[in-house]
């Protein structure tokens, strides 16, 4: 496949490409270059995409499973976790002082829970991902994903209660 071939076929996805990889990630540069190095895996391999029957749905594969395998390793987690961390500890002095400890205590209790709890709390409750999505991040089946989210809330609301009724 030469280039102009490749640009035809494959560059018109572009902005769905970015907009997937932004939703997934949640950071516009890391996103931009998600889908530059997914560009770059595809022309590395093009005499074999020329077989591919959809560019479309194959880009938008290639994409998502490089977005989960990102997001699967556990150094791009905890540096997102520490900017999200960081952004809301700079919250501005007019914000309701009562929320702000609310809000750091539910962060504490969360960093307490055990590894994979405190991760898929992160993943749904945080960022809003779908459980199939969570699965396919965790690489845990559905019903290992909704039994520790369930019971990561419930300790999240029992230690929550503990602390708002020790302040009472």
């Amino acid at each position: 496949m030469d280039a102009e071939n490749f640009k035809r076929e494959f560059l018109p996805y572009h902005r769905k490409l970015y907009c997937i990889a932004y939703r997934l990630l949640e950071n516009a540069a890391d996103a931009e270059d998600l889908v530059q190095e997914a560009y770059l895996k595809m022309w590395d391999k093009r005499e074999g995409l020329t077989i591919i029957s959809n560019p479309e749905a194959f880009s938008v594969t290639l994409v998502k499973n490089m977005c989960f395998d990102l997001l699967r390793s556990g150094k791009y987690t905890l540096n997102r976790q520490s900017l999200e961390i960081n952004e809301v500890y700079n919250m501005s002095q007019a914000d309701n002082f009562e929320v702000r400890d609310e809000a750091r205590q539910v962060r504490a209790i969360i960093a307490q829970l055990p590894e994979q709890q405190r991760r898929i709390v992160t993943l749904r409750d945080v960022k809003g991902y779908s459980f199939e999505e969570i699965e396919q991040a965790t690489g845990l089946n559905a019903t290992n994903v909704r039994v520790l989210l369930s019971r990561a809330r419930k300790k999240i609301r029992e230690e929550f209660n503990k602390w708002c009724n020790y302040g009472s």
